[in-house]
């Protein structure tokens, strides 16, 4: 054995020395357990789990990085794909690390080729390569399982960065890629997922619960007192974190801690409350005389859909979900709505272009009423339209409200953040331009939703008892499916 294959055999059976001699990185402590727990378990099955729920800025994309080159280095025709909550966090966060990275290494920029989307092998182009995988925004669960598809390799290296708020799909799309493994012919792979413990759903959450055993779970905390710390974590601003908010509060638990909130962090609508209506059921007995409302959220931009969500009552039926279409054609299609199912008010969101909606509706003479949620509300208590009406909803959902069983409906109620503003103390809901840079989606199913609380409504149409059926099964074009 040459003294080069020596060296690249200790690197691979030890990342710690690899980071330290090839890319000239002080590993802190916490992060030098990780590389080496990682190293082992793949050494002893061929395939490894790793789920990393950290604080805020304890360096997690750092270390991301110096396992895409490890990774890179010291495996033959190896295949890493990258993906993040968004594109602007991949290119700004992990993959920024690795550029930054690999300036610390003749070797690495001898050897490799950086660009905004791949890295390769500069003599094996096609066959050795870490590359950055994003979705379309507003991309729907198949569109973003596809992120991490088609990866066939020896050697394959799944990287998730923030975590926190990564969809089911993406991180299910590469468990399927670990189905290759073979430690016999030397077949390996590693899904790596890391971020900040913001939901008590999803992926990271699991890893960290219920499916504790089938990952490696480390918690890197920035708790001033814990003397296991991540030390890149301020520890003045830990304090002065602990000392505004308390020790017990959820953003703290989340950004100082590292650790799940108690619940959706400062949500409304925590899991279990959303949970728990969305098993209820009422027949159709108990609902029939109550009052229907119609909520219409119009998308503003392309990668946003627009919503129409029935609710009677105690009962949301299963909304309507469109994409791509003006305002015009969007006027038409809740023009149809209102003559199949005759609601007693629809609400229809005001703001931006759903303006144009409103005015096609009412030259049609249907009688829509326009919200704009930045207006000013009806109780003092909240900032305005938006904050009024999400808290309606939520204290419909806790006294009692069924909802349809829909993933992404269950997670948008859960999504959106409250505070207080300084100033008078008003409810402030979480706005959609927030949530986005946050790495949510839009929530427009339960924005929909909300818009059936915008003011109280009284029935006007006298309606005769139908067939006793089971909530949230109503279709307004259920004939026209037959």
């Amino acid at each position: 054995m040459t003294p080069a294959e020596s060296k690249m055999r200790e690197w691979r059976h030890r990342p710690t020395v690899y980071v330290r001699e090839v890319l000239q990185a002080s590993p802190d402590a916490w992060q030098d357990e990780v590389l080496e727990a990682i190293a082992a378990g793949v050494q002893a099955h061929a395939v490894m789990r790793a789920a990393l729920k950290a604080s805020k800025g304890p360096g997690k994309s750092t270390l991301l990085a110096w396992l895409l080159w490890w990774f890179l280095t010291t495996r033959l025709h190896p295949k890493i794909p990258c993906t993040s909550v968004t594109g602007d966090n991949l290119s700004d966060g992990l993959w920024a690390e690795a550029a930054k990275w690999q300036q610390n290494s003749l070797l690495l920029k001898a050897t490799f080729e950086w660009s905004a989307q791949r890295i390769c092998a500069k003599q094996h182009r096609e066959t050795w390569f870490a590359s950055a995988r994003t979705w379309p925004k507003g991309a729907d669960a198949s569109a973003q399982a596809d992120t991490l598809a088609g990866v066939h390799a020896d050697n394959v290296m799944f990287l998730i960065d923030e975590a926190g708020g990564i969809p089911d799909a993406v991180v299910a799309t590469a468990e399927a890629g670990l189905a290759n493994v073979d430690k016999e012919a030397g077949r390996e792979a590693i899904l790596v997922i890391a971020g900040n413990p913001t939901q008590t759903s999803g992926p990271l959450y699991r890893a960290c619960t219920r499916e504790r055993a089938l990952w490696y779970v480390k918690e890197i905390s920035g708790d001033p007192d814990d003397p296991k710390r991540a030390p890149r974590v301020s520890i003045d601003w830990s304090r002065a974190q602990i000392q505004k908010y308390g020790r017990d509060n959820p953003w703290v638990l989340v950004n100082v801690f590292g650790q799940f909130p108690p619940g959706q962090s400062n949500a409304l609508l925590g899991v279990e409350d959303v949970g728990q209506a969305a098993l209820r059921t009422l027949l159709e007995a108990q609902y029939v005389d109550e009052v229907k409302v119609l909520g219409v959220d119009v998308a503003r931009f392309g990668d946003d859909r627009s919503v129409l969500f029935p609710r009677q009552g105690r009962v949301a039926m299963r909304p309507q979900v469109l994409r791509n279409v003006d305002t015009q054609q969007l006027a038409g299609q809740v023009c149809n709505f209102i003559d199949k199912w005759k609601p007693d008010a629809t609400f229809i969101d005001d703001g931006g272009v759903g303006g144009g909606v409103v005015d096609r509706c009412k030259h049609l003479h249907y009688p829509v009423i326009p919200v704009n949620s930045a207006s000013r509300p009806i109780s003092p208590r909240n900032l305005n339209r938006r904050a009024e009406m999400w808290w309606h909803m939520a204290e419909w959902v806790k006294a009692g409200g069924c909802i349809p069983d829909d993933p992404e409906l269950i997670s948008e109620l859960t999504a959106p953040t409250y505070s207080y503003s300084p100033t008078d103390s008003k409810l402030k809901l979480e706005s959609k331009a927030d949530m986005k840079k946050r790495g949510l989606v839009s929530p427009d199913k339960a924005d929909a939703l909300a818009l059936t609380f915008a003011a109280p409504v009284a029935k006007r149409i006298q309606r005769p008892q139908g067939q006793v059926g089971t909530a949230h099964e109503f279709d307004p074009f259920r004939e026209e499916k037959r």
